[in-house]
């Protein structure tokens, strides 16, 4: 019988579909409580953990979809290797104000300049932000 208010707290948070609440609330409370921690913060906590959460799964899912051939960040890309590349250019690319305009990037160059590295990157800047985004290489098109 005492396990009645956990289950029905469970059924409510899966029907609501609050995941992070069910797996966080009660380690957080028993955090909080040690803590001092009122009610009101121990929900506000639990409600950010909810957030940052959906947020990442949200940024997971808008990847996915984008069938990306391979998940590659700005942050890991060498612009050292490339002197040549104007870094400025592909950091203010990645603000992703072109997409706003619906603007086109094409990246044109020899092989082994980080083209598809800084195409991936942007696109993945792009996705995080908004699902208005490709990826498209210029040989998969004329195949």
């Amino acid at each position: 019988m005492t396990d009645t208010p956990q289950l029905l707290l469970s059924h409510h948070l899966k029907v609501l579909r609050l995941p992070t609440f069910l797996r966080e609330y009660d380690k957080l409370a028993r955090q909080c409580a040690a803590e001092g921690v009122d009610h009101v913060r121990y929900l506000a906590r639990l409600a950010e953990l909810e957030l940052i959460d959906r947020e990442r799964r949200m940024v997971e899912r808008r990847i996915r979809l984008a069938r990306f051939p391979a998940v590659k960040s700005l942050d890991a890309f060498d612009f050292k290797a490339i002197p040549s590349l104007n870094k400025m250019m592909v950091l203010e690319l990645a603000r992703c104000e072109y997409v706003e305009r619906r603007e086109n990037i094409i990246a044109l160059g020899n092989s082994g300049t980080g083209k598809t590295h800084i195409a991936l990157g942007l696109g993945l800047a792009a996705w995080a932000l908004s699902d208005e985004c490709d990826v498209v290489s210029v040989w998969h098109k004329m195949a």
